[in-house]
C-alpha cells in the first residue's frame, strides 16, 4: 500500500516534519511519500494562499495517482480537497475532515489549538462546513503567540484553557506543522490529542484495505463517469 500525502504549501522544513511523523506512525507497514506543493506559498495562511496552493496540488495528484492507493492533504483547512475529490479516482482524506470527525467519537465536545488568533475565525469556517459546530468547544491559540515560549508550553496553556474554561473533552492539533505535538500534550492534560496526520492515515488505510472510494452518485461526479 503506498499513501502520498501532500503539503499545500511549499515549506521543505514542514514536509519533512511530516514526513518524518507519518513514517514513524506507519512504521513499515506501508509506503508513506510526503511532497510539498510546486509554486505554493511558503505558508497557508488565507483564502488567497489556499487558492494559489490548488493550482499546484492539482496537477501533483494526476502525476501521482496511477501508482498511488490514497491521498492525504496535510492542512488543516483542507484546502482543494473537493476538487481532489472529484479528479481523483483513489480516497482523498483532509486531517481537518479526518480529526475533527474522528474527535466527536472520543468526546463530547473537542477544541482546535490553532497558531494564530488570526486565524480562529477560519478555522471556526471550517469546522462549520462540516457541520461539525455543535460538537465545537472552541478553538484556541497560545495567548502569547509571538513571544519566544517554548511551543510545548504555550500549546499545553491553550489546552488547559480550552478543557478547564470551554467545556472541551478533545482536543485537536489545527496545523500539519504541529505534528508529532499529540503525544506530549495528551501525557500532560490526559485527554485524547488528535494530530491530523496520523488521523488521516488511519482513515486513509482503512479505506484503502475496504476497497473503498469516492462516490460518483452525485456530488463528486468526476469525469472518467462522463
Amino acid at each position: 500500500m503506498k499513501i502520498v500525502i501532500i503539503n499545500p504549501n511549499s515549506s521543505e522544513a514542514m514536509t519533512s516534519d511530516i514526513r518524518m511523523n507519518a513514517q514513524k506512525y506507519a512504521a513499515g507497514e506501508y509506503e508513506v511519500e510526503v511532497f510539498a506543493t510546486p509554486g505554493a506559498p511558503d505558508f497557508i495562511d488565507s483564502y488567497e494562499d489556499a487558492t494559489n496552493a490548488v493550482f499546484g496540488m492539482i496537477p501533483l495528484v494526476r502525476k501521482l495517482e496511477k501508482d498511488t492507493d490514497a491521498f492525504i492533504i496535510a492542512c488543516h483547512g483542507d484546502p482543494g480537497i473537493d476538487v481532489l475529490k472529484e479528479i481523483s479516482t483513489k480516497p482523498v482524506v483532509g486531517i481537518g475532515e479526518a480529526s475533527m470527525k474522528l474527535a466527536t467519537m472520543l468526546g463530547h465536545k473537542f477544541s482546535v489549538l490553532t497558531t494564530s488568533k488570526r486565524s480562529i475565525a477560519g478555522k471556526e469556517a471550517v469546522i462549520n462546513q462540516y457541520r461539525l459546530t455543535d460538537s465545537m468547544a472552541s478553538v484556541r491559540a497560545p495567548e502569547n503567540e509571538n513571544s519566544m515560549e517554548d511551543e510545548k508550553a504555550s500549546y499545553l496553556e491553550a489546552g488547559r484553557l480550552a478543557l478547564e474554561k470551554d467545556g472541551a473533552e478533545v482536543l485537536v492539533l489545527g496545523c500539519a506543522g504541529l505534528t508529532g505535538l499529540d503525544e506530549s500534550l495528551m501525557e500532560e492534560l490526559g485527554v485524547p490529542v488528535l494530530d491530523g496526520v496520523k488521523c488521516a492515515l488511519m482513515i486513509a488505510t482503512g479505506l484503502v484495505k475496504m476497497h473503498l472510494g469516492i462516490s460518483r452518485q452525485g456530488r463528486y461526479y468526476g469525469k472518467e463517469t462522463d
